[in-house]
């Protein structure tokens, strides 16, 4: 197939940002496909010196054009949604240029499906739509949408994209359930969770021992607690400081490190500088390359996943969960839905109390401690890593929905 692959926030390992598209694309350029991306530059590595409008550039047989457009996840939604806006815009042009037997829309956000539409209708060829946040309800429910009309407009824009896409692609069970909720048959819809790039993540335990010693020297045979990613709104990062208050207490023997950026970055600095934790039992750095976050979990001891209690951002399909998986570090997360069920079952981690601190500081500390126990999480995290949500897994499951969507 000649593919055309929408995705506003293409990424590499070399980037701090997930990398599910290229490490999808990748597969599918091995099986023979052509692929060419209509991305940004938001989180391409600076090691490409890139001009202003858009750039042609080629990664491991796959071909990019990338505007060059300034991002940050610090910027406000009203920026976010001007940025949105013009990506989608200048991207249905460049892409109307390109030739394809399908068109792959990946979210977020919701305006990339706009080219894909657009694309599938003039050239007459299937849209394949892949849905990784529910929108709008995710952020509405967040309270980050009030605005009736931008509500209502997006709610449209859903609806028109699920019933003029030939697939459908949800990250999890609950988004797949989103979907058929608009009406859409399920037989159109594929489950096609985050997965775990075990090639990156599987490294002796010797990388994390040395990473300790050169990067991480403060732990001092203290046990590592790591969180990894966003400190935005929905995340509610602010949670590893009262956590690591309680643990001053309660499970001294803990070490907490969040590494990342975001809007509530500065606050939660400041409130555990408030909290007397900054620089003692936790520390808050800069983000990394995923090629260190790879040293960074084989140094760990316990890999978290923080939301707030917003129901709809349960349906996420955490890459923090996967990577977890993938270097066989147990997870620990403080929500509910399908993560929450999954952990329970296959018993990879632990579901912390979301609102008393102390016993889930005394929850990781047991949980540590309970040799038998943690043995069996890293071996049931090797086990789903390898056997169950493997990119390879993953990229068979897409490539065959692309196919479907190409022969239908």
């Amino acid at each position: 197939m000649n593919i055309i692959y929408l995705h506003q926030y293409f990424a590499t390992p070399e980037s701090n940002a997930g990398t599910r598209s290229y490490e999808m694309a990748k597969r599918f350029v091995k099986n023979g496909h052509n692929v060419t991306f209509v991305t940004s530059s938001a989180y391409l590595s600076s090691n490409y010196k890139l001009q202003k409008g858009w750039n042609l550039i080629e990664i491991d047989g796959i071909k990019l054009h990338v505007l060059h457009l300034d991002y940050s996840n610090k910027d406000s939604f009203i920026k976010r949604i001007f940025k949105f806006i013009s990506f989608s815009a200048r991207s249905t042009l460049k892409s109307l240029s390109i030739k394809a037997d399908v068109v792959f829309a990946t979210s977020t956000p919701l305006t990339i499906a706009i080219p894909g539409l657009i694309y599938s209708k003039l050239k007459r060829k299937p849209l394949v739509f892949e849905v990784r946040d529910l929108w709008p309800e995710l952020p509405v429910a967040s309270g980050v949408i009030k605005n009736k009309l931008v509500i209502n407009l997006a709610s449209w824009l859903e609806t028109y994209t699920y019933r003029n896409s030939k697939r459908l692609v949800g990250l999890s069970p609950g988004m797949c359930n989103g979907i058929s909720r608009h009406g859409i048959q399920k037989e159109r819809i594929t489950l096609a969770t985050n997965s775990c790039d075990t090639a990156l993540f599987d490294v002796s335990k010797a990388v994390g021992l040395h990473y300790l010693t050169t990067k991480l020297d403060f732990v001092n045979q203290r046990k590592l607690v790591t969180y990894t990613g966003t400190f935005g709104l929905i995340n509610k990062v602010g949670y590893i400081v009262e956590l690591a208050k309680a643990a001053q207490i309660h499970a001294p023997e803990l070490c907490f490190v969040a590494i990342g950026d975001g809007m509530e970055k500065e606050q939660i600095i400041k409130n555990a500088k408030a909290a007397g934790v900054l620089n003692k039992n936790l520390y808050i750095l800069p983000p990394v390359p995923k090629t260190e976050i790879v040293e960074l979990l084989s140094a760990a001891d316990l890999s978290l996943s923080l939301f707030g209690p917003v129901k709809e951002m349960w349906h996420n399909s955490a890459n923090k969960l996967f990577d977890a998986l993938a270097s066989q570090t147990p997870i620990a997360i403080n929500y509910g839905g399908w993560q929450r069920d999954f952990i329970e079952k296959n018993q990879c981690g632990l579901v912390l109390d979301s609102a008393d601190y102390d016993l889930a500081s005394k929850q990781i500390a047991s949980f540590l401690d309970n040799k038998v126990i943690y043995d069996k999480a890293i071996e049931s995290c090797k086990v789903l890593a390898y056997e169950h949500f493997s990119r390879d897994i993953m990229a068979k499951r897409l490539e065959q929905t692309l196919l479907e969507a190409v022969n239908d």
